[in-house]
């Protein structure tokens, strides 16, 4: 069969369908519109899903910029503190570490980054405390720390399918405790988190074990004395040799000088003193007068 006949019986075939394609689909119209609704349906979760993704992508990119910041204005801090400048500010300050991790918790939709960025910033917020020098006032201990407590509570109730963050929520609010003093509080929160076992393999349930342990050494107040004074050690100075210049050194001072055979002419004086013979015949000028 020659090409150009199979190409006129394939038009003629097609031509045929189409018209007869009204009448196909009057009649196959529910199976058409099922199959029509499927595809949409298929294409929408398609699309949905891609974009899903690229906003689950996007949001562990920005937090993981926002852990990185973190870590460098900790890094700042402290190479501030080796000079002798306090840095520890910059943490809690507007549009710092914490408050994003706080604004980062808020907007998005991802409950457990959401946990993770605000136990985060409740660290942020003690991290502050433990960085600021010289001695804190007991309410701005109080005012801050019952910020991390908030903090620490909301990522409580954020996590609830997800053990690890539950056992290092739940942890945060024991150290919070403890920085406030409340011992026997602190100390009921380790139990708890120590003996549930949903929190079996999870980092907190471990160290909230030690510090069941430990917590009576915090207890006690640490007081160092001052250095003693070293007392100044005398510097005994090496004596100072003065040498008089030479005069006498000749011009070229790559000779070594000679020395000089000096001796100082005394002159020859003979004098002859004749006393008088009679005292009396002294000048009447060298006589007092009477």
């Amino acid at each position: 069969m020659k090409s150009d006949h199979r190409h006129e019986l394939k038009t003629n075939e097609l031509a045929e369908w189409l018209s007869n394609f009204p009448q196909w689909a009057k009649e196959n119209r529910t199976t058409l519109i099922a199959v029509l609704a499927a595809i949409v349906v298929i294409g929408a979760v398609y699309i949905w899903r891609i974009r899903v993704k690229n906003v689950a992508i996007r949001t562990q990119i920005e937090f993981t910029g926002l852990i990185s910041q973190l870590l460098g204005s900790k890094m700042q801090i402290l190479s501030a503190q080796a000079q002798g400048k306090d840095l520890s500010y910059i943490l809690v300050q507007r549009g710092g570490p914490a408050d994003k991790l706080k604004n980062f918790a808020q907007n998005t939709n991802n409950d457990q980054m959401a946990a993770l960025a605000l136990i985060k910033q409740a660290e942020t917020l003690r991290t502050e405390l433990h960085c600021r020098p010289g001695t804190i006032s007991k309410q701005d201990l109080t005012e801050q720390v019952n910020r991390a407590k908030t903090s620490y509570t909301e990522a409580l109730e954020k996590a609830l399918s997800n053990p690890s963050l539950m056992a290092a929520a739940q942890f945060g609010l024991g150290l919070c405790e403890e920085e406030l003093s409340n011992f026997e509080e602190a100390q009921q929160i380790y139990r708890e988190i120590a003996t549930n076992p949903d929190f079996e393999g999870a980092v907190a349930k471990t160290a909230a074990e030690q510090r069941l342990q430990t917590i009576a050494d915090y207890k006690t107040t640490v007081c160092f004395k001052p250095s003693a004074k070293p007392e100044p050690v005398a510097i005994e100075k090496p004596p100072i040799e003065i040498k008089f210049a030479d005069t006498n050194l000749p011009i070229d001072t790559n000779l070594a000088p000679k020395p000089l055979n000096i001796t100082p002419a005394v002159p020859d004086i003979n004098l002859t003193v004749t006393a008088p013979n009679d005292i009396s015949k002294v000048p009447e000028s060298n006589v007092p007068i009477e």
